[in-house]
């Protein structure tokens, strides 16, 4: 199972839209997907809290990656960098062993010449976590507002054949 992780807590994101669309197409490419949606209710990061018993939103995440092969991000940029929800989301992995050597890839929904910044940012801070990044699983696939449809997902073909590509080549690294 390939995990997907979306750095935005914006109803109707574009970094979302992308990910549904991969947890749709990933049936055809032979990967099964699930989208993590629990972002909202992680507490913020403290190393006091990094303790067993974990707070529970804490425990849902690990454990979601533990039971992952690998992990899919679509994160946007925010002033040159990660969006501080995200960051979060990153720092109370980095105590745990379940990211440890786990093959990670990463699209970025963001126009031509914008997000290189947040993919630097999350190249450095997964080298931190321990995670594996599979260059050939990462890909900027860029989504237009007006190419998503009424149910969150990208009908674009070219769209879908490349989320499909990036998610065989990350299931084929784990």
């Amino acid at each position: 199972m390939i995990l997907l992780l979306s750095g935005s807590l914006r109803g109707g994101s574009s970094n979302e839209a992308l990910l549904r669309t991969a947890r749709a197409v990933a049936p055809e490419v032979g990967v099964r997907a699930e989208l993590y949606e629990g972002l909202a209710r992680l507490p913020h990061f403290n190393p006091d809290d990094d303790t067993d018993p974990l707070p529970a939103p804490v425990a849902g995440l690990r454990e979601a990656i533990g039971r992952a092969a690998g992990m899919l991000i679509c994160t946007p940029e925010y002033a040159g960098t990660l969006p501080g929800s995200f960051k979060n989301l990153l720092d109370w992995t980095v105590g745990g062993v379940e990211i440890s050597d786990k093959p990670v890839g990463w699209v970025n929904a963001a126009a031509p010449g914008r997000g290189e910044g947040a993919e630097a940012t999350l190249r450095a801070v997964l080298g931190y976590t321990g995670a594996r990044v599979v260059d050939a699983a990462c890909a900027r696939v860029p989504v237009e507002r007006g190419t998503v449809g009424e149910d969150g997902l990208v009908a674009d073909p070219r769209t879908r054949r490349r989320l499909g590509e990036v998610l065989a080549r990350l299931a084929a690294a784990g």
